[in-house]
């Protein structure tokens, strides 16, 4: 990807937020502190999002909005790239010349260049010039990797360059030059070298250390698992990878460093941001000496017209996911009759029983909202109930009267820091791996841990006169009918409603190889509530990744090979 990058000079606090100072070219930092300043702003660039669109801290574009966990909302079906974002939306409707989906592209090359920027700089040292060189080019491999991954789960095939390739060379380096596999390794090799050289803790919150790289590698093998042929279709699952997911998780794990959070609210309120479950978070700030702060815009448009808000009503969660928390007399899921009726009115969500989780997610008429038992959700604070129903999301949302709320002209920023991995995401890989690999009643403790958390957190979850604000019925499973594929089908599950509206939804679809039969009938219930969809369709073979950019494809001259189906 050829873009042009202005490198920042930034100076550094404790929080990794930070002011930009000046603009140099590479030439000319020629010291260690300048090559740490080099590092921060390649740290900077993970907070460079704005409504969700461009993907950095947070992908509910690129993932809860092309799953079964939101719509786009907003002020209308072609709010947002004219039409664009709609199409993500659609499936049928993205065409490669989509100046959003090239958007999204140059991002992330933009943050990719800095670290690359930042290793070269670093390398001319030695280590008695420059004590912290090897840990600080761990981190910026480790971030690389997180870039990386960000282009492997969306374009399946990236241009996986590094800091050895000159501006020359990589104007004839394509983007079929290793396979799927092969640039999964590249990534988990990024990570293997932040693990040897990362310190167990580090005294700067926002820098990763031995730890969250293990965390990051068993995502990225786990991903790597599931192997995939030309037609993104799973065809083998990798036992060796799935052992190798086990014992990182269990590096993770046996560290001490982090556990759940005692109540599921902790990691979605301010007070307790970067708390015992956040693994590795981006940060943010305010009152940090520039005019707004450094500021998570990711979800800037997805307020509601809620008193204290008024703009825009993006990610709006889905009546599939609402109804998606239900659970039966045991407590346990409905997973294959939770979609027949659906779960609206206030009555609904005291004959149901629902999982605790729903009202931490989202934000529900009579419902009150985010923890506030005054601030009740009304219907109309939704900007087009006609169009997208009624519901708003809630967990990155922060109340009106938060003092790490900012509101940036029509839209909000928020000074808390947005957490890519959670400790409860570490639970649920090991527990996927071990279901693969036949070892299935192992898995269970782990998915119970997560479901007993869930029951415990309803504390915050109380109407103004104390009694609970819906039906909370949610037990763990028990060891009867504990089957692989039931398994298999509660893992699934329990990623659904742990990480509902957090992202990961439609890429772990991709990755577990059902996407179709997932979506689709997803979308043929939805039309009959929403008339926007009435054309949608996923294509399987297709639709699992975005295409290569038509822009970058011209730019090159053709040296960018498309992805199979566009």
């Amino acid at each position: 990807m050829f873009i042009t990058i202005m490198t920042t000079i930034l100076s550094c606090n404790d929080d990794l937020s930070f002011s930009p100072k000046g603009v140099v070219s590479l030439e000319t930092l020629d010291t260690p502190e300048e090559a740490d300043q080099m590092v921060i702003a390649a740290y900077a660039a993970l907070g460079n999002d704005f409504g969700g669109t461009k993907p950095t801290s947070s992908m509910w574009l690129y993932s809860s909005v092309r799953s079964d966990d939101a719509y786009k909302g907003g002020g209308s079906v072609t709010d947002g790239g004219g039409g664009q974002l709609n199409a993500f939306e659609q499936y049928n409707l993205v065409l490669p010349s989509m100046a959003r989906i090239n958007d999204a592209w140059v991002l992330i090359y933009q943050g990719v260049a800095r670290t690359n920027n930042a290793l070269r700089i670093i390398s001319q040292f030695s280590i008695d010039e420059y004590p912290k060189k090897n840990e600080r080019i761990a981190e910026m491999k480790f971030v690389r990797a997180h870039w990386w991954f960000l282009l492997k789960v969306l374009f399946k095939y990236p241009v996986l360059a590094d800091e050895t390739i000159s501006d020359d060379d990589l104007k004839l380096t394509g983007n079929r030059i290793y396979t799927n596999n092969e640039g999964w390794d590249l990534i988990a090799n990024d990570l293997q070298f932040a693990i040897d050289n990362l310190p167990t803790n580090q005294n700067e919150i926002g820098r990763p250390n031995k730890i969250s790289a293990s965390a990051y590698k068993a995502k990225v093998r786990l991903y790597q698992a599931y192997e995939q042929n030309e037609q993104n279709a799973i065809i083998n699952i990798s036992p060796e990878k799935l052992n190798e997911v086990v014992a990182l998780c269990n590096d993770v794990i046996n560290s001490g460093k982090y556990s759940l959070s005692n109540d599921f609210s902790e990691n979605f309120i301010l007070e307790t941001e970067n708390g015992p479950e956040s693994v590795w978070a981006i940060q943010f700030s305010q009152d940090d000496g520039t005019e707004q702060g450094r500021l998570n815009m990711a979800n800037s448009h997805s307020y509601s017209l809620a008193p204290g808000y008024g703009c825009c009503g993006w990610h709006q969660p889905s009546q599939t996911m609402v109804n998606a928390f239900k659970t039966d007399i045991d407590g346990l899921p409905l997973f294959n009759t939770y979609n027949d009726i659906e779960m609206k009115d206030p009555i609904d969500f005291q004959t149901n029983g629902v999982d605790p989780r729903l009202d931490h997610t989202i934000g529900i008429p009579t419902h009150p909202y985010k923890y506030d038992p005054s601030f009740i959700y009304q219907s109309n604070w939704a900007r087009t109930p006609t169009i997208y129903g009624p519901y708003s999301g809630m967990k990155e949302m922060l109340l009106p009267n938060d003092p790490g709320l900012v509101k940036v002209g029509p839209f909000f920023g928020t000074s808390k820091s947005a957490d890519i991995i959670r400790y409860a995401d570490v639970l649920l890989m090991k527990a996927e791996a071990l279901i693969e690999l036949g070892r299935h009643v192992e898995a269970l403790p782990l998915i119970n841990e997560i479901r007993v958390r869930a029951a415990n957190s309803t504390g915050k979850l109380k109407n103004t006169d104390g009694s609970p604000i819906s039906n909370y019925r949610i037990e763990p499973y028990n060891i009867a009918g504990w089957t692989q594929d039931f398994a298999r089908k509660a893992m699934q599950w329990e990623r659904r409603l742990e990480f509902a509206t957090e992202s990961p939804r439609f890429f772990d679809l991709v990755r577990w190889g059902i996407a179709g039969e997932t979506l689709n009938p997803y979308l043929e219930i939805e039309k009959t509530r929403h008339s926007y969809l009435q054309n949608a369709q996923f294509t399987e073979g297709k639709d699992e990744y975005f295409p290569i950019p038509q822009a970058q494809i011209d730019l090159t001259e053709g040296l960018y090979q498309q992805n199979v189906g566009w």
